[in-house]
């Protein structure tokens, strides 16, 4: 499976979002709907999206006992998303759950990957936080293990983990990183953060990027950079 970027599309309404793909007339990028412009439109959108030609990974973070997250999956599913994911900390029992939910009746599903720690928490927080006083990267890798024997098809992670879940799970187990900023932009409220180039020097399967690219002046202009910068 080829590298690629996937557009966060965190917008609050079908208008927004439409608006906002309408200008892009020779490529449709993959985009992630998460909670906010799902919570909004329902699953409406990701119908109209797919209707579009784009492809979807639809961010919803479910975490849930197993049975709440498997019946969850079921209807995910039969909305035809290309990659859904869970928390990771729910259990491989949960895990386990999402993928029966998952899979169709004949053997398809989508992609299922788990969220490991989000870049916004940092090892001061998860410790304060979370009462976790494992190294932050012993954390990640953990969870990456656990979601792979539960049989999931990758992680969420950091782009400074993502070799480093390669190394541990396989060059076949995904690596979706969010995190990434231009070396020319912002870091927001992110804290473990990479550019493209370096994200895909270290080994990242996808990158997902939002506001470098959604808050541009050219989004168009600065999607292509970003795609050559990550893919070449």
């Amino acid at each position: 499976m080829g590298k690629d970027v996937i557009v966060a599309c965190d917008f609050s309404s079908k208008a927004a979002v439409l608006g906002f793909l309408d200008r892009f007339k020779e490529r449709k990028p993959f985009v992630k709907i998460g909670m906010e412009l799902f919570y909004a439109e329902g699953p409406s959108i990701v119908r109209e999206l797919k209707t579009r030609g784009h492809r979807i990974f639809l961010d919803l973070k479910l975490h849930d006992i197993p049975n709440t997250v498997m019946k969850a999956m079921r209807v995910l599913s039969d909305l035809d998303v290309d990659m859904c994911n869970l928390h990771a900390a729910g259990t491989s029992a949960m895990m386990e759950a999402a993928l029966k939910g998952l899979t169709r009746a004949d053997g398809t599903r989508p992609l299922l990957i788990a969220v490991t720690q989000l870049t916004s928490t940092d090892q001061r927080s998860m410790e304060k936080d979370l009462l976790i006083r494992e190294p932050m990267d012993q954390v990640v890798m953990h969870y990456a293990r656990t979601a792979k024997e539960a049989g999931l098809d990758g992680v969420v992670c950091s782009p400074l983990e993502a070799g480093k879940v390669h190394e541990i799970c396989g060059a076949d187990f995904l690596t979706v990183t969010p995190g990434v900023r231009f070396a020319d932009g912002e870091a927001g409220d992110q804290k473990r953060i990479m550019t493209p180039t370096e994200a895909r020097s270290i080994g990242s399967d996808y990158i997902v990027v939002g506001r470098p690219i959604t808050a541009a002046a050219d989004p168009v202009e600065a999607y292509g950079r970003c795609v050559k910068e990550f893919v070449g």
